[in-house]
């Protein structure tokens, strides 16, 4: 598959100022989904999820909550939706600064899911599903995105719940101009 011009074009948008790209590579039965992330827009959000990557913790694990056209979720080891890591990070949303470079919830947007305490995001994380941005006004600012869907969207759209990850990587390589 080849990347949209779009999808270039919004990488470029979010993209770390290191010239490196964060990428992270969910295999699933139903194929795979390439997403990039933007350590610039949530340094911490970034750094946490890299870490639970590299250390196999999103293996094996369900995509337990499907809302159509809304959400996919994943991240939780009990696959519950209650489940974490055993810590949390902060909701780097609140950050004006961070915020501002946030890209907003659209279709293929990564964000981390939460309770209702700003600071409780660990490893649960949903992708959006809806080309209808209006359908996240209520999501854009209280929640913390880190990065976008920039191959296998067709493969987010087929994702239910029970899906797993079977294997999740990352990998960081300089951009290609």
């Amino acid at each position: 598959m080849h990347i949209s011009l779009l999808s270039n074009l919004l990488s470029a948008t979010y993209s770390s100022s290191d010239n490196q790209l964060s990428i992270v590579t969910f295999k699933t039965d139903k194929g795979n989904i390439i997403i990039q992330l933007y350590p610039d827009c949530a340094p911490a959000t970034v750094e946490n999820f890299v870490k639970l990557v590299e250390t196999g913790f999103y293996d094996g694990l369900t995509f337990h909550r499907y809302v159509k056209g809304f959400v996919i979720q994943g991240g939780d080891p009990d696959g519950t939706g209650t489940g974490g890591p055993g810590w949390t990070i902060p909701g780097e949303f609140q950050n004006p600064e961070l915020k501002k470079k946030m890209p907003p919830h659209e279709k293929g947007v990564i964000a981390m899911a939460r309770k209702p305490s700003p600071d409780s995001a660990g490893s649960q994380f949903y992708i959006c599903l809806n080309e209808e941005i209006n359908g996240y006004a209520h999501l854009n600012g209280s929640y913390t995105t880190f990065g976008r869907v920039i191959e296998g969207l067709d493969i987010v759209d087929k994702l239910r719940e029970g899906d797993i990850m079977t294997e999740v990587t990352y990998a960081s390589t300089d951009e290609q101009n």
